[in-house]
């Protein structure tokens, strides 16, 4: 009978945060832009619309946009910054011994509630990432490392809804 090996432990938060920070210095250093993922979503759409309909792409100005002239959506340093996002977290994760199929929820919700409700929020966060013209990820880090008022703001915010929703919640997960 083969043996599971236990899950590494966690890094070390403050480490963490430290590498966090090195990224993206190096983003800014590197790439002239900070870290974020709307935008390059937003390039991934346009390629994947010019292969199957690309006069779509030319005769709407929002994707025409994206698409313009010589540049290639495919090229944008933010598309391989989500790819190497996705394959570095599943590296990880299979090096720490943590790449397994589970849905975490409490004992207050169902099964169904919680997926629904997690694409729920999905959804409406990619759609508000979509209409303010960037991501969390983007705003709170990225515009927080250049010091922007907004992006300061927001990123208070975010952590003070998410704090005051909390209350209302925590009974589904306790």
């Amino acid at each position: 009978m083969a043996t599971t090996k236990e899950a590494r432990p966690y890094v070390n938060p403050y480490l963490a945060g430290t590498l966090l920070g090195v990224v993206l210095f190096l983003s800014f250093y590197v790439t002239g832009g900070g870290l974020g993922a709307s935008g390059a979503m937003t390039d991934i759409q346009t390629g994947v619309l010019r292969w199957f309909a690309p006069g779509h792409v030319d005769r709407v100005a929002y994707f025409a946009d994206v698409a313009g002239g010589a540049k290639n959506p495919w090229a944008n340093s933010g598309v391989f910054m989500l790819a190497g996002t996705i394959v570095g977290g599943l590296v990880s994760g299979l090096f720490n011994r943590r790449v397994k199929l589970e849905l975490r929820k409490g004992p207050g919700i169902t099964t169904a509630t919680r997926v629904v409700f997690a694409l729920l929020g999905g959804a409406i966060m990619g759609y508000g990432a979509r209409m303010a013209r960037g991501c969390t990820s983007g705003q709170a880090l990225s515009g927080g490392a250049v010091l922007s008022v907004g992006s300061w703001a927001f990123a208070f915010s975010i952590f003070a809804s998410g704090y005051a929703l909390a209350w209302f919640v925590r009974k589904l997960w306790n």
